[in-house]
């Protein structure tokens, strides 16, 4: 197994990619914002993602979007093939694209939205913590991807305030100088379980109401 930057020449994994993106959506009844095979191939072109590969088989993926003009950069699209979970590898693919990230956007602050607590708990090792959206890009254009999300109409009816998803923001200017960075809370996966409870049966009784 090896992970690494990918190029053009992996091109022909963008569908697999994309429906592997879908269908983990679909089992874990969750919503995610929909990619197109044009999309994910844009991201191998300009060497903004990085692929995991057994072999000629594709096992996991991750890509690299900028925001704000480089202010912000998100870590999207993590994805670990059926054949391949349960073994560490979603954790291993997020530290490879994190690094990578940090070396080509050293001053951008690194954010992400999920649902997911296991994304939110490799998040947190990597040094991210939780944040409210409005500490997020504030670019259109990220946030007009959200629209073939099922849950867009609660982004919607929050003012885009708040989803069931939870922001996580990794400031590299809080981390030069340890003298003045800012004390992180113990998150843990009771914390970020619990956090993401609240926020469903929130939404969902508004929903119903």
């Amino acid at each position: 197994m090896e992970i690494v930057i990918a190029d053009k020449s992996h091109s022909k994994y963008a569908s697999l990619i994309c429906d592997t993106i879908e269908e983990s959506a679909k089992v874990r009844g969750t919503g995610i914002a929909k990619r197109t095979p044009e999309y994910i191939i844009t991201k191998l072109e300009n060497n903004n993602a990085v692929i995991a590969l057994d072999g000629d088989k594709f096992a996991g993926f991750c890509y690299i979007e900028a925001w704000g003009h480089g202010k912000f950069v998100a870590n999207s699209g993590l994805i670990v093939h059926p054949d391949y979970r349960n073994v560490g590898l979603a954790k291993k693919i997020k530290k490879v694209i994190f690094d990578y990230t940090r070396k080509k956007y050293p001053d951008a602050k690194i954010f992400g939205i999920t649902t997911g607590l296991a994304v939110m708990k490799i998040n947190y090792d990597l040094g991210y913590r939780p944040v409210t959206f409005s500490e997020l890009t504030d670019d259109p254009a990220f946030w007009k991807g959200c629209q073939t999300c099922k849950n867009y109409d609660i982004l919607t009816r929050t003012d885009r305030k708040m989803c069931l998803c939870t922001g996580m923001l990794y400031d590299p200017d809080e981390k030069k100088n340890p003298k003045e960075e800012i004390h992180e809370h113990p998150y843990n996966r009771k914390v970020l379980q619990r956090l993401k409870n609240i926020k469903q049966s929130i939404f969902l009784k508004n929903k119903k109401s």
